[in-house]
């Protein structure tokens, strides 16, 4: 069973960044494509970010030009750097692969407020 520990959310003011971790117990990031999801409340959770075994990358059009998601093989370890945040970014955003494969994590709360 891979375990997924994201880290790194926080609050946060509108305009600013945040850099968010996720750290897999197995390889998974190195077999299939890395994923960062988040849920807002009310809301269902949504694919944000990914990257696929080859480097290519996909944004939702929400996040576009403001997240980048980058990832360590060796680290097995799957990054989510946001910048330019906004209020409607506020979510507990979840790593997973693409598509998702297991268990969730607990995942790491972000608030953008003034």
């Amino acid at each position: 069973q891979v375990q997924l520990v994201e880290s790194g959310g926080g609050l946060v003011q509108p305009g600013g960044s945040l850099r968010l971790s996720c750290a897999a117990s197995g390889s998974i990031f190195s077999v299939f494509a890395s994923g960062w999801y988040r849920q807002a409340p009310g809301k269902q959770r949504q694919l944000v970010a990914r990257m696929s075994n080859s480097g290519s990358t996909n944004y939702a059009d929400s996040v576009k030009g403001r997240f980048t998601i980058s990832r360590d093989n060796a680290k097995n370890t799957v990054y989510l750097q946001m910048n330019s945040l906004k209020p409607e970014d506020s979510a507990v955003y979840y790593c997973n692969s693409d598509p998702p494969w297991g268990h969730w994590g607990q995942g790491t709360q972000v608030t953008v407020s003034s």
